[in-house]
C-alpha cells in the first residue's frame, strides 16, 4: 500500500514562520513536522510515498532528501499552480495506481493505528474510510455529520441537519474509485471526492482516541512545542527506530551560556543564548542569536520575527495580563533586560 501526503499548503495561518520555512519542515520540537507523519507511515510498514508540494517546494525537496531517511521513497509532485487537496491528489492518481492508499496531512501530530486503520477498512467493504476523533471543540473546528456507521456531512455543508463530536483528523483509507469525483482543477478532496463517495458507495469512519494535535495555527504549533514532557514523548522510541531522529527540546548544536536560564522552552539547532539571558515557554527555530541579558517568555521566535502568545510572565510589567493575545514583531530584536 502507498502513502500521499498532503504537504503544498501555504501555511498562511503560520506566518510570519512560513515565510521562509515551508509549513512540513516548520518543526516541533526539534523535528520537521513532515517527519512525524513518515514516522508512523514507516512504522505501519508503508514506505512508498507520494507528497504534493508547492510552498518552497525546493527546500522540502532538498531537506527531505538530504535526511536520508532510511528505507523510505519519496516521490514529489510539484505544483506550479496549487491544486488544493483535490486537484493536488487527482494529479497524482496515476503514480497511486489501482490499490487503496492512505491519506494524510502532514501538519498533524498523533500516533493513529494505520495496520488498525487499513484493517477497519477493509473489513467495512467501502470505498473509503476516514479516521475521526472526538473533542468538545467539534462544532467550533467543524463537526462531522454522521448517521450510524457513515459519514455523510461536514459543518452541514450537505444541509443534513446532522451533527456531532467528531472532526476529521486529516487522515483517511481511500479506494481508487474516488477518483471518478475528482477534477486536475483547483479543488477541495471534501467536495468533490468524499461527496462523491458519500453518494456512491458510501463513506465509512474509523474513530481515533489517541493523540492528535493539528499545528496549523500559531496558538496549536505553540501548545504542540510546550507539551515535551507529555502525550508527544510518547512518540520519541518509535521515531528514532524508524527514522534515526527523535524529539527532543534542546539541540545538541545550541550554544547556550551557562547562567542563562532556560524553563518549558525549546531551543533549535544553531541556537545562540547569551549570558543571564531568561527563556521561558518559549520556542526557538534554528538559529536564533539571543543577545546577553534578553528576556523571552511565551513566545515563537525564528531568525525575523518574534510572536508573543500571551503577555504573562514577562519582565514588562506594564505589559502583564492574564489575558491571552498573539503580537508579531517582524524584524525586532529582543529585549534586553
Amino acid at each position: 500500500m502507498k502513502a500521499f501526503v498532503l504537504a503544498a499548503g501555504l501555511g498562511t495561518r503560520l506566518r510570519p514562520l512560513t515565510e521562509r520555512i515551508p509549513k512540513p519542515l516548520i518543526p516541533v520540537l526539534n523535528v520537521p513536522s513532515l517527519f512525524y507523519t513518515i514516522s508512523l507511515l514507516k512504522q505501519a510498514g508503508i514506505s512508498e510515498i507520494i507528497c504534493n508540494i508547492h510552498h518552497h517546494a525546493e527546500i522540502i525537496q532538498r531537506v527531505v532528501e538530504a535526511s536520508n531517511l532510511p528505507d523510505v521513497h519519496i516521490t514529489f509532485s510539484e505544483e506550479p499552480v496549487i491544486l488544493g487537496t483535490g486537484g493536488g491528489l487527482k494529479k497524482c492518481e496515476a503514480l497511486l495506481g489501482d490499490d487503496d492508499f492512505i491519506l494524510v496531512n502532514s501538519d498533524i501530530i498523533t500516533d493513529i493505528n494505520f495496520k488498525a486503520l487499513v484493517r477497519h477498512h477493509k473489513e467495512s467493504g467501502l470505498p473509503g474510510t476516514l479516521t475521526l476523533y472526538a473533542t468538545p471543540n467539534a462544532d467550533v473546528i467543524g463537526s462531522v455529520g454522521v448517521d450510524g456507521c457513515l459519514v455523510k456531512d461536514f459543518a452541514n455543508r450537505r444541509n443534513t441537519g446532522l451533527f456531532s463530536s467528531f472532526i476529521y483528523t486529516g487522515t483517511a483509507v481511500l479506494s481508487p474509485e474516488i477518483f471518478r469525483f475528482m477534477t486536475a482543477e483547483y479543488s477541495s478532496i471534501v467536495d468533490t471526492g468524499f461527496t462523491g463517495l458519500i453518494d456512491n458507495g458510501g463513506l465509512g469512519y474509523y474513530e481515533h482516541k489517541g493523540l492528535w494535535m493539528d499545528i496549523g495555527t500559531m496558538q496549536s504549533y505553540w501548545q504542540a512545542n510546550r507539551d515535551a514532557t507529555g502525550v508527544i514523548h510518547q512518540l520519541v522510541l518509535p521515531m528514532k527506530q524508524a527514522l534515526g531522529c527523535a524529539p527532543h527540546t534542546i539541540s545538541a548544536e545550541a550554544i547556550i551560556s551557562d547562567d542563562a536560564e532556560i524553563s518549558n522552552s525549546v531551543i533549535g539547532k544553531g541556537c545562540r543564548i547569551g549570558a543571564r539571558s531568561i527563556i521561558t515557554n518559549s520556542v526557538l527555530l534554528p538559529n536564533v542569536d539571543v543577545p546577553s541579558g534578553s528576556v523571552l517568555c511565551n513566545a515563537i521566535v525564528d531568525p525575523y520575527s518574534i510572536t508573543i502568545m500571551e503577555y504573562r510572565c514577562s519582565r514588562e510589567s506594564s505589559l502583564s495580563s492574564e489575558s491571552s493575545c498573539i503580537v508579531h514583531h517582524r524584524g525586532s530584536k529582543l529585549h534586553n533586560g
